[in-house]
């Protein structure tokens, strides 16, 4: 108490003529270039550094701020929950404690707006809750979705980032990958316009099931893509990998992706297709 009381700090030099300096802003390291970022100055560039572009993970919420009208934006489906088909143990208690954690009901977040007031349906999978893992719940949601899109005559976005299939539910979690692509099957035989936006990591059973499946797939720049992860590769295969394999720039060159679209470009590039999709239409 006393190091801190007014008057050790005004014998320190400070508050001078009543004025007394501003407290450094919270600062985030950059897992990039290890710089430390002002927490503000990263909100504004929309959670993307701006010593290196490393692009930090965007929760789901803010993900659709970003690109939906201010105001137009109305979740689908909120209350869906995941369950414990197998009775596995302490599934039920990380469920809840990740809803605590993260205000979230589930790893999948599905929601209607405009951009530049064309009509969207869009699904975010959120890293935070259970890396974004595709269980039951998950998979139902994104059928909705899908679904939803199709009766509506709507194009459908959605925003991938998870781990894959999530193992407490087992085959329940794997018939989501048959299940959601079927979905998209309707949808795209309806004519439906479906845009796949590849977001770090999106690997597992998410990479081989919807988020392969758009009419155009983009990707956030050094993204990680692919279903099994480079480690486990090389150890599967005995061989040494390229460089920057399974990152969206090296998908891009070899075809899997149409465009890397960096994050600040992200909702330009999607009402720019959406623009060029109702003329065609």
């Amino acid at each position: 108490e006393k190091l801190f009381s007014l008057q050790m700090l005004r014998k320190a030099g400070f508050g001078k003529n009543g004025v007394f300096p501003a407290p450094a802003p919270p600062a985030a390291e950059c897992p990039g270039c290890g710089k430390q970022v002002p927490v503000a100055e990263l909100d504004r560039n929309l959670l993307v550094c701006p010593a290196c572009g490393y692009h930090h993970p965007v929760w789901a919420g803010r993900r659709l701020e970003m690109i939906f009208d201010p105001g137009s934006r109305r979740e689908l489906d909120a209350g869906l929950k995941g369950r414990n088909p197998l009775n596995f143990p302490g599934y039920p208690e990380k469920l809840e404690a990740q809803r605590q954690k993260t205000g979230l009901t589930e790893a999948a977040v599905t929601a209607l707006g405009t951009i530049d007031k064309r009509r969207v349906a869009a699904a975010v999978l959120d890293g935070r809750f259970m890396m974004g893992s595709m269980g039951a719940a998950v998979g139902e949601k994104i059928t909705r979705a899908v679904e939803y899109a199709q009766r509506k005559k709507l194009p459908l976005i959605i925003f991938s980032a998870s781990g894959g299939a999530r193992m407490q539910e087992g085959i329940c979690s794997l018939m989501q990958m048959a299940k959601t692509s079927a979905a998209l099957a309707r949808f795209s035989a309806s004519g439906g316009l479906f845009i796949s936006y590849l977001t770090d990591p999106t690997t597992g059973g998410v990479s081989a099931s919807f988020a392969s499946l758009g009419d155009i797939t983009l990707a956030e720049p050094g993204a990680l893509i692919g279903f099994a992860g480079p480690r486990v590769i090389r150890q599967t295969i005995g061989q040494e990998l390229p460089e920057g394999f399974q990152r969206a720039e090296y998908l891009e060159g070899h075809g899997f992706v149409d465009r890397i679209v960096p994050r600040g470009e992200m909702r330009r590039t999607l009402s720019l297709i959406l623009r060029l999709h109702e003329k065609r239409r």
